[in-house]
């Protein structure tokens, strides 16, 4: 007898939440955008100390724009990942030129999209 739970959910969850890593190491705007839900929310790690909310495609849309132009070799791997339901938590090491940081987001997803994306960094 298994004591594995089969949760179709958390399945979804980390289906869409690898697929977003992957456009967003592309670099691909429309296809992080077709990923994420036209009511998305992103909170940045900057400013300090809450970072700066996005609410809705334009705004989300506008923000990976700007990251993609000022970071264009930037890259991000995934070191874990832990989803439970429509929730997803990721520990990322985020490489941009000669440095890194290391950081978490906090994903909810919805219909197998991204709604939520809520990102921490250390330091």
């Amino acid at each position: 007898m298994s004591s594995e739970v089969h949760d179709p959910t958390m399945e979804v969850t980390l289906h869409a939440v690898e697929r977003f890593s992957e456009a967003f190491n592309r670099h691909d705007v429309d296809a992080v955008m077709q990923l994420m839900t036209s009511d998305c929310v992103f909170e940045s790690t900057a400013p300090a100390p809450d970072g700066q909310r996005y609410e809705g495609q334009a705004a989300v849309r506008a923000a990976w724009e700007d990251l993609f132009r000022s970071s264009p070799d930037a890259w991000f791997t995934t070191e874990e990942i832990v989803a439970a339901g429509d929730r997803c938590v990721v520990r990322w090491r985020y490489a941009f030129g000669e440095s890194h940081v290391r950081g978490v987001d906090v994903l909810r997803v919805r219909d197998g999209k991204v709604a939520e994306k809520l990102s921490y960094v250390k330091g």
